[in-house]
């Protein structure tokens, strides 16, 4: 800050003064010496408090007011170091250090094109003052940053505007304008306690500021606590009542609020089919509301899972994580739909990303259960081979495994091609298979609760679906496949009979 880094010593030609004002002009000038030496030890109060004094001596003295200018400018109070600076340049127009101080103090609140005007002037008066043109580019570059950020914020770029409104700050830091938008960006991109902080220093200076307090509510918005959004929105509309950002966003507030309230209501009372019409409509009141939208997805994935939709379920819940992917309740509801669909795979990925975030004895126990079916879906289905329930009963079992090696049995199909005959021959050994391990309780259970159907433990190494099938349907000695004659099929009305010899 070249321009306020140093006071000026001698003072700018004044208007010739009366014989009896020379006491108060010696007395001004022993003030402001006072108050460049507090100036250069760093003490800005104590020098504004006696540049104060000169000037309340001699109030048109150009050099006093730049000095003070200089001082509010170290203590950051630009706006009144603005005033100082514009009277200097009032009183002598000839000023130059008075035509900087007041170019930067524009610069420094945000009104570049003002400082521009400044430094232009400045130039005028000594077009090789090399603060003047450093100060001049900076302003232009500052104008450029804020085009920038205009087209970028409409293109929805927030990430460039925030870069944009950082380069600009760093020559302005005083212009809350700026802060505002970067603020409003950071709150877009989901970056809440940045914005918060910015806006919460605004309003520390200003309280009443109602862009801050705008900011302020769109964060709490935006974090799902929307009746704090509200009250800000409130405050900020009572300060400025067009304040067209506050007013859509308080509008949006009540309206999703109460949407989503009316949706949790409908569905406690079991009316699924108007929950879901009406968190539909809350998702389609404000797209830039992530958290509450995944929420809004989960709850209503909730409610196609009550409606037996449940692929509809995974596509609201995979909504949710998009939206929030820390998001573990939409985790567990997703996963939840994969197990009912018999999607184990994804199951698992989604009850891993659960226990991984929060390792409960509930999450792992969930996790066990998913790798539990995954392992036995990787199996034989032997209730699919039998085309019967996983709660079959014995009865249910044996007429399965009767009509199904009926179906398959190879002399059924002798008059096929070698590769029906082959595919026929493989489904016939896997129903017995399965009747084997289904129709004995012991192994029956095994199988269930997915431990390892192993050949010792089991006895499948010697395992013949030919002697499975004689001894069920009671057919003579040595029975085979071998022995084709031994079984046939005759036709009646009622279709193919089986016919034991």
């Amino acid at each position: 800050m070249a321009a306020a880094a140093e006071c000026d010593v001698l003072m700018a030609a004044t208007e010739p003064e009366l014989p009896d004002n020379e006491e108060a002009k010696r007395e001004a000038e022993s003030f402001k010496e006072q108050g460049n030496a507090y100036y250069a030890k760093k003490d800005y109060n104590e020098a504004y408090n006696y540049y104060t004094k000169a000037i309340d001596m001699c109030p048109k003295n150009a050099s006093y007011y730049g000095n003070r200018a200089a001082t509010l400018m170290m203590l950051g109070r630009f706006r009144e170091a603005l005033g100082d600076a514009q009277q200097s340049v009032r009183l002598d127009d000839s000023f130059v250090r008075g035509h900087l101080r007041e170019g930067k103090c524009h610069l420094s609140l945000g009104n570049a094109m003002a400082a521009c005007r400044s430094f232009q002037r400045a130039l005028e008066l000594d077009h090789k003052n090399a603060q003047a043109q450093q100060e001049f580019k900076n302003a232009n570059a500052v104008i450029e940053y804020e085009k920038i950020a205009e087209t970028d914020f409409e293109k929805r770029d927030f990430r460039k505007v925030v870069f944009c409104m950082d380069r600009a700050l760093e020559f302005a830091p005083a212009c809350h304008r700026f802060k505002i938008l970067k603020a409003e960006c950071l709150a877009m991109l989901g970056r809440y306690p940045e914005a918060q902080s910015v806006a919460s220093d605004i309003l520390r200076m200003d309280s009443t500021n109602a862009d801050a307090l705008y900011v302020r509510g769109l964060c709490l918005y935006y974090e799902d606590c929307i009746e704090k959004a509200v009250q800000f929105f409130v405050q900020a509309l009572r300060m400025a009542p067009d304040h067209e950002k506050a007013c859509v966003a308080c509008r949006n507030a009540k309206a999703l609020k109460a949407k989503k309230e009316d949706g949790n209501k409908a569905f406690k009372e079991g009316n699924y089919k108007l929950a879901y019409e009406l968190y539909t409509e809350a998702l389609g009141i404000d797209p830039n509301n992530i958290k509450t939208n995944a929420k809004l997805y989960c709850n209503r994935g909730t409610v196609n899972s009550k409606l037996r939709k449940l692929d509809d379920a995974i596509e609201d819940c995979t909504n949710a994580v998009k939206l929030d992917d820390t998001y573990i309740k939409a985790y567990l509801r997703r996963a939840q739909c994969y197990m009912d669909t018999e999607q184990y795979e994804e199951a698992v990925r989604d009850y891993e990303k659960v226990y991984q975030t929060e390792k409960t004895k509930e999450h792992k126990q969930l996790l066990k259960n998913a790798q539990l079916e995954l392992k036995k879906s990787k199996r034989k289905d032997y209730y699919k081979i039998l085309g019967v329930d996983k709660n079959a009963s014995e009865d249910e079992i044996k007429k399965a495994y009767r009509k199904r090696a009926l179906m398959h049995h190879p002399d059924r199909h002798s008059g096929a091609s070698a590769e029906v005959q082959k595919e026929e021959e493989k489904k016939f050994k896997e129903v017995g298979e399965a009747f084997t391990i289904l129709s004995d309780p012991k192994k029956k259970t095994r199988y269930d609760s997915g431990q390892d159907l192993d050949e010792e433990s089991m006895n499948m190494g010697d395992f013949d679906a030919n002697n499975i099938f004689k001894a069920f349907f009671g057919g003579p000695g040595g029975f085979s496949f071998e022995e084709p004659l031994l079984f046939s099929f005759q036709s009646s009305p009622f279709g193919a009979k089986a016919i034991v010899k």
